[in-house]
């Protein structure tokens, strides 16, 4: 049988110049047959279209007694044919077969065009140039990147122009409102304008759920946030992701396209965070903002200008030490100085880090925990008052904590199969070893003496790790010459 794609491929040959022949043989029909259609309208208009049935409705007896009155009651539109087939082969088991589901769909499809619920219109909108952007958070785990040889689950910002559709993308490890701040503002300032709108999903990290209504409403930081670059807040309807359709669909997009970039890259390991993102970047300025540059520059035309600076994309904190040498910041606990103990310190949590100042000094900067991670304790802080209170380690709150690395857990498990109760005290002088002569180092002579016959112990790793000694050099001073001295007596008296 012969289909209109066949014949229009027929006719579109011989018009490029083929023989009859040639044009047969391309659209995959006898020569006899390309004659035949030549000429005239296409094999599906010539066919008469049948109204009566060839074979007897098998739904006909119970279609309005079983099956209408359901698709009537189902308001939402999720009832199935095939579910329905079910319930009918359970009352009728004679009468249906699993393999009537196809027929019974087409009559399910038919019937809701005529008598079903209409469903949602959507209504197309025009982009207007400098109006709008639009942001959102996206989670980029299934791109499978690998840092230094580690998983690396993580979140992409994007920030997306609604009318040229240029992108600026961020790494983010959530959805905090540090990590919002600095990617509404790092887009802002690499566009170097500002649109009227900034459209959004209701973002916990920048709306709080008001108790009286049960809606949500912007928080009074990231409001301060859009009043100091002028921008008015567009939200979407709570479960309404449709309605951000341009961060959706950029996510999509973009994630598509680094997809890809990597399967060119050949792997998708990367040494550093700075590697990855250079990479993302790159996947960003070729592919998305390359092919926008001409409505930007209609775009760029109409924003608005910046202010004169930016604002602080941190949240700072003002805890105080605690007597166990920790802080707690935004529900986290982070260990400091013991030094520091009584004293009240500013912490500065940004989106990928927390500084910690006193009396504007910086102490010290370390990752910010995230995810399920509720304490982070560096055990240089604490090592020293361990070793004169090694009792204290046995039942330690953030004991975990104090294994750097996985060969510095095999050697306590070693020590206390070697050593029983005095495992702890041996270790905790080989950890301050490492806080002394460096991790790395203590770490190496650990994985070569685990397996030593006769087990290890401080004496052992300090053997070999045997750190360079200070030594104080001697100066020589030459004796001072007093007559310069009498000189400057005599001057003066004169």
């Amino acid at each position: 049988m012969v289909t209109d794609a066949q014949v229009r491929l027929m006719r579109q040959t011989r018009m490029n110049g083929k023989t009859q022949a040639a044009a047969a043989a391309a659209s995959s029909m006898s020569l006899r047959t390309a004659r035949e259609w030549a000429t005239g309208p296409v094999p599906s208009a010539t066919k008469q279209r049948r109204d009566w049935r060839t074979r007897p409705d098998p739904f006909g007896a119970v279609w309005h007694t079983d099956v209408e009155p359901l698709l009537r009651s189902d308001v939402k539109g999720v009832l199935e044919a095939k579910l329905v087939l079910e319930v009918l082969r359970t009352r009728y088991p004679e009468q249906f077969q699993p393999g009537q589901a196809r027929t019974l769909q087409r009559r399910f499809r038919d019937w809701r065009a005529l008598h079903g619920v209409e469903p949602e219109v959507f209504f197309q909108q025009v982009a207007v140039p400098g109006r709008e952007a639009a942001i959102d958070f996206t989670d980029a785990a299934e791109l499978g990147v690998t840092i230094a040889g580690d998983p690396f689950p993580h979140l992409l910002f994007e920030f997306v122009l609604s009318y040229s559709h240029w992108t600026w993308v961020a790494v983010a490890f959530g959805e905090t409102f540090e990590a919002l701040v600095a990617g509404v503002q790092g887009a802002l300032w690499a566009l170097g304008g500002v649109p009227d709108v900034l459209r959004s999903d209701n973002l916990s990290a920048a709306t709080h759920e008001l108790k009286a209504s049960r809606g949500r409403d912007l928080t009074p930081r990231f409001r301060a946030v859009l009043e100091h670059y002028r921008m008015r807040s567009s939200r979407i309807t709570p479960g309404r992701a449709h309605e951000n359709g341009v961060a959706e669909q950029a996510h999509r997009r973009l994630k598509a396209l680094v997809a890809q970039a990597l399967l060119v890259r050949g792997h998708a390991a990367f040494d550093d965070l700075a590697g990855y993102e250079a990479f993302v970047q790159e996947v960003v300025a070729y592919w998305r903002n390359r092919p926008a540059a001409a409505r930007l520059a209609e775009e760029r035309a109409v924003l608005h200008a910046l202010p004169s600076a930016a604002i602080p994309s941190y949240t700072t904190y003002y805890p105080v030490v605690r007597r166990w040498s920790t802080i707690r910041v935004a529900h986290r606990t982070y260990s400091v100085p013991a030094q520091l103990m009584g004293h009240t310190v500013e912490a500065r949590v940004h989106p990928n880090r927390v500084e910690v100042r006193y009396r504007d000094h910086l102490v010290q900067t370390m990752p910010r925990l995230r995810g399920e991670d509720e304490h982070r304790i560096d055990y240089r802080h604490v090592i020293g008052w361990l070793v004169r209170k090694p009792g204290a380690f046995a039942r330690y709150r953030y004991r975990e904590d104090l294994y750097p690395s996985v060969p510095f857990r095999r050697a306590y498990d070693a020590l206390v199969r070697t050593h029983g109760e005095r495992a702890d005290v041996e270790y905790l002088r080989i950890l301050h070893l490492a806080a002394t002569a460096g991790e790395a180092r203590v770490g190496e002579v650990l994985v070569a003496v685990l397996d030593q016959v006769g087990g290890f112990d401080y004496v052992t790793v300090q053997a070999q790790v045997a750190p360079p000694r200070l030594t104080v050099p001697v100066i020589h001073m030459a004796a001072p010459d007093l007559t310069v001295y009498d000189a400057l007596r005599a001057g003066a008296a004169a």
